[in-house]
This record gives C-alpha cells, structure tokens and sequence, in this order.
C-alpha cells in the first residue's frame, strides 16, 4: 500500500478564495493533485487544461513536479495585463509630469 501524505490546492479569484486540503500518495504529481481535489468543480472558469499555470508557495513548476507532504499547489490566473507594459506607461506617464512641472 502506498503512503499518502498531505497536501493543499488553492486557487483565488479576486472576490473568492479556496484552499482544499487532502491525502494523496506518495509520488502525486502538481496537475494530479489539482484533479483529485475537485476544486473545479467549485470555479465555473477553472478549466484544467495544458494551459493551466501552476506553482508550489509561489514558485511556478511544471504540472508533472511530483510533491512533498506539506505543499500547498497554488493554480495561477492568467494575467490580464502585461507587467512589463504597465511599467513602461507608469514610466511614461511620470516623465510626462515631469516635463510638464518644468515649464512653470
């Protein structure tokens, strides 16, 4: 017989938040994990396809990284907008007060 050891799945949304705890076996892959725990059954949008993006204490992993007694699987959302470019219109938009504070 196997041995099960515990671990979490969590997924959030911005108005709801769920962290489902159970025993799986010992050699449990990220994705299985996720499947066993049901926790799409609880978000509509939550499809656990290839695309699902995956992470253990908010490190990302591969679905395939078989866990450790203790882990917490986190599935993360797609992003809805790129950080990259959020930074470069913050940059912008700062050096555009910049400029217009020098003309006083």
């Amino acid at each position: 017989m196997s041995e099960l050891i515990s671990v979490e799945v969590a997924y959030a949304l911005p108005y709801k938040q769920l962290i489902k705890a159970l025993e799986v076996p010992r050699g449990t892959s990220a994705i299985e994990a996720v499947r066993l725990s049901g926790i799409d059954a609880d978000f509509e949008e939550l499809s656990l396809d290839q695309s699902l993006q995956l992470g253990i204490f908010g490190k990302v992993v591969k679905g395939e990284q078989a866990l450790q007694a203790g882990e917490r699987v986190e599935i993360y959302r797609p992003l809805q907008v790129d950080p990259k470019e959020v930074r470069k219109r913050r940059a912008a938009e700062a050096k555009e007060r910049r400029s217009a504070g020098d003309g006083d």
